[in-house]
């Protein structure tokens, strides 16, 4: 109860709670929070309990029984949630809590979920059957990407298949690869790919994919519309999407799944150095059938010649008749060879463009450059140790004794070779030797004078 005292207003503890919870619940509207469950709390009233947080603060919160009842998942500590709630207090206590309407899966274990749904919802469909799946031709001419032109997918993709098969003919179907509008023009490329003709004749088959990524970034591949739009096509699809360890909706109903775009690429493309060798064989079998052919039919003209020997005239039409088509047929087999002979050189030229002797001789060069670099830097060193070695020996030839020796000073010694260092180190009579610079001079001592000095 209010009470009024002079110029204070008093309020009792459960009024101040009373008006507190009031504000809450008047001046917040319903909000959205994320975060981490912990201090989670079942009680037989089915009423839920629990704490959200994050690295820096918690909040405790409730969420009554009529309206867990309409959660799909079973949260627990440690799950990550997103929940509608509005803010109030607990009188009883003055708590501050959240009172929660709605709760889902936040971040990654919302789309793992949704992935698990209609994973098994297209499996029940008979989606992921292979019997549903289309063969890839065994001849491949004309290859449709379906990616974002400008993403590492596209690069991959080309490398391969110029490194392998230059000839062979791309088209690319552009599209976003992530993002909330992929979905929609993945879908789109796919439809304009199998519309489109190139001399009335369709793409082979169609690479659909991207590089690496999140989940997040992957989802568009994940789609509902993408996978029916996959399923749908008539040309047969390879996903490629992601790296090895990526899997996606796509994956499963692409009528083969590639580990990385580069491998959807090698599957896709032939080898052109194996061609090249079928080629050069096919031309071996050609020059031997055409030798086989042209002595059969020698031996078919002989053989006529000899049994057409009247009427003479007749003959001779035959004759010249054989004689033209053998010309013919000389010239049909050396023009067919001539243009075997063309289509290898143009396969083996491209070849040689691709040869590694280049790369070899400009690696052979940089390290001709390294080689001059490296013996400028040790005549450089070697240069700086010969400089410090000479300034090491002017120094100690400074300090030597025999350079003090040299400007008129002397050492004496006793006869066993001690220093005399003053005048109460020797006696009257002591026998002494003094070094001088060119020699040893000895003498006796005659006399001392230890107090001059």
């Amino acid at each position: 109860m209010q009470t009024q005292n002079s110029d204070r207003l008093i309020f009792s503890v459960s009024e101040l709670n009373r008006t507190v919870s009031q504000l809450f619940e008047t001046q917040f509207p319903l909000l959205w929070v994320e975060g981490e469950i912990s201090n989670f709390a079942r009680p037989a009233s089915g009423h839920w309990y629990l704490t959200l947080k994050d690295r820096q603060a918690q909040v405790r919160c409730a969420m009554f029984r009529n309206s867990n009842l309409r959660v799909n998942f079973t949260p627990a500590n440690g799950s990550q949630v997103l929940v509608r709630c509005r803010v109030s207090l607990f009188e009883g206590r003055g708590d501050y809590q959240l009172i929660v309407e709605h709760m889902e899966e936040a971040g990654f274990g919302a789309l793992q979920r949704q992935f698990d749904e209609l994973k098994q919802k297209l499996a029940n469909e008979g989606l992921f059957s292979p019997q549903q799946k289309k063969p890839l031709p065994t001849s491949i001419n004309h290859i449709g990407i379906v990616t974002s032109p400008t993403g590492a997918a596209i690069n991959d993709i080309l490398s391969v298949l110029q490194r392998r098969f230059p000839s062979i003919k791309v088209t690319i179907f552009p599209t976003a690869v992530q993002g909330e509008q992929a979905a929609a023009q993945i879908v789109q490329a796919i439809a304009n790919a199998n519309r489109y003709t190139l001399n009335d004749r369709t793409c082979d088959a169609l690479i659909v994919g991207r590089g690496g990524g999140s989940l997040e970034d992957l989802w568009p591949f994940n789609e509902e519309i993408v996978a029916r739009a996959i399923a749908a096509s008539t040309i047969p699809i390879v996903s490629a999407v992601g790296h090895e360890i990526d899997f996606t909706i796509a994956d499963f109903v692409a009528d083969l799944r590639a580990a990385t775009p580069s491998a959807a690429a090698e599957l896709l493309s032939p080898d052109g150095e194996d061609m090249l060798n079928q080629f050069e064989g096919f031309e071996i079998l050609l020059a031997e059938a055409m030798a086989r052919k042209t002595a059969m039919m020698q031996q078919r003209v002989e053989s006529l010649k000899k049994r057409l020997r009247h009427p003479g005239h007749k003959l001779q039409e035959q004759t010249q008749h054989l004689d033209h088509l053998d010309i013919r047929l000389r010239r049909a087999m050396t023009a067919a060879l001539r243009q075997q002979q063309y289509r290898v050189s143009s396969v083996q030229g491209k070849l040689a463009r691709l040869h590694p002797a280049r790369a070899i001789e400009q690696r052979h060069q940089q390290i001709q450059g390294y080689l001059k670099q490296l013996s400028r830097s040790m005549a450089q060193q070697l240069e700086a140790k010969q400089t410090r070695t000479a300034q090491a020996m002017h120094l100690l030839d400074t300090v030597s004794p025999l350079k003090t020796l040299s400007r008129g000073y002397s050492i004496i010694r006793t006869p066993q070779g001690g220093v005399v260092k003053s005048a109460t180190d020797v006696k009257i009579g002591d026998q002494l030797k003094s070094q001088l610079v060119d020699g040893e001079v000895y003498f006796s001592v005659t006399d001392t004078n230890r107090n001059r000095l």
